[in-house]
């Protein structure tokens, strides 16, 4: 199956960073966040969080340990989905006015990306949408732990932040290491208090993760392996999750799927599928991974061009059939993929989500800009992407 050599021998022969947080895993891990946020000299952090996370027990649990430890923390939680640069400006006014040292974030992606924005204003300064691109942070960060109450996001291992432009309705992709989070505290008992579909959105956008990062331009030997061990782990456990998400074995074999997707697309990065997804999430404000549910089917066969046999490789982690031509096994994952979807409640087209063709030019010019699209295995052009787009519709 593996016919293309010159692609594959990149993944031996090139040098490559792996950079992750302090993780701690498992079953009651919130119990050692008070600890890790005690282990870097924290006294004073600052807790964001948002209003479902803060009606679970997980939240008061936190504080409660911090307290107890002789720390003063302080909490803010007006993050929404899709975080706007306000709630960032909001959140770092809240930090300076507890005069704090670090943060802690407790809550799915949008949690963790606003606490990220709000430790490079901490200490950069200046706008967060400014920051937008590779690297634009000069100054270290304050230290941040980092406590997901999904499994999906990847952003408590992962050196992303997405923040989203009211004005321009865009997501402004925001990359650096300095911005991958100090610990990681995965307790996958937290994934149970989720909604089914918030379940499901997490669960298709770390799909997607193990997917684009497989066939990066960046990936590498241990990128790879961990994003093949992601994908087969959510294909085995995620429609599970999303139709018990009291399942506390299927949490944690998701958590830690997510966990995986999360250290392999951070330093492999990622591809077209999310450089199309954030302007769509952007200025439709449509939930991150039912976009990418939608998309990532069209992507890859329009990847499958040059990368045909990295996704039959895939399809067969899977358990699909390797039968055919390497297109013939990626169009047959490509369909696997949209019938997974579909099976935990993603639409099957853009329409639902409010995507109309008259928008379909202004959203490939954006994802042709996004920092994603830069490690996608094809070189896109803009009629391309645009035909994509018109095949999700």
């Amino acid at each position: 199956m593996l016919q293309d050599g010159a692609r594959r021998s990149h993944r031996i022969d090139r040098v490559a960073k792996f950079h992750t947080p302090e993780i701690v895993f498992g079953p009651d891990a919130l119990s050692e966040v008070g600890n890790a946020v005690a282990g870097l000299g924290l006294t004073r952090p600052l807790v964001v969080s948002d209003r479902h996370v803060a009606a679970t027990p997980w939240l008061d649990r936190v504080l409660a340990d911090l307290r107890r430890r002789g720390l003063t923390p302080a909490v803010y939680l007006d993050v929404t989905p899709n975080p706007r640069a306000a709630e960032v400006v909001a959140g770092h006014a809240a930090f300076r006015r507890h005069q704090a040292d670090g943060l802690v974030a407790v809550g799915g992606g949008s949690v963790i990306d606003t606490a990220k924005a709000v430790a490079v204003l901490a200490t950069n300064g200046g706008e967060i949408l400014e920051y937008e691109g590779i690297d634009r942070a000069a100054r270290a960060l304050p230290p941040l732990v980092a406590v997901p109450s999904t499994a999906g996001s990847g952003a408590d291992v992962s050196q992303f932040c997405v923040i989203n432009d009211p004005h321009r309705r865009t997501k402004v992709t925001i990359v650096g290491r300095k911005l991958v989070p100090n610990v990681a505290v995965v307790d996958p008992v937290l994934v149970t208090t989720a909604p089914p579909e918030v379940i499901a959105q997490a669960g298709m956008d770390a799909l997607t993760h193990s997917v684009e990062a497989f066939v990066s331009l960046a990936r590498g030997r241990l990128t790879d392996a961990l994003a093949v061990e992601s994908l087969t782990g959510i294909w085995a456990n995620l429609e599970r999750l999303v139709h018990d998400p009291s399942d506390e074995q299927a949490a944690a074999e998701m958590s830690l799927a997510s966990m995986r997707a999360g250290m392999a697309f951070t330093n492999a990065i990622l591809g077209a599928t999310h450089a199309m997804s954030h302007p769509v999430g952007g200025y439709c404000d449509a939930p991150h991974g039912t976009v990418n549910a939608v998309l990532l089917p069209h992507v890859i066969r329009y990847n499958a061009h040059v990368c045909a046999d990295d996704f039959a490789e895939l399809a067969d982690a899977v358990g699909l059939s390797a039968s055919g031509a390497p297109r013939t096994v990626a169009d047959r994952l490509a369909g696997a993929v949209a019938e997974l979807g579909s099976r935990v409640g993603m639409p099957s087209t853009l329409t639902p989500l409010g995507v109309e063709s008259d928008l379909l030019d202004m959203l490939t010019d954006r994802a042709l800009g996004d920092s994603c699209m830069l490690t996608n295995p094809r070189r896109p052009e803009h009629a391309e992407i645009l035909d994509v787009y018109r095949q999700a519709l």
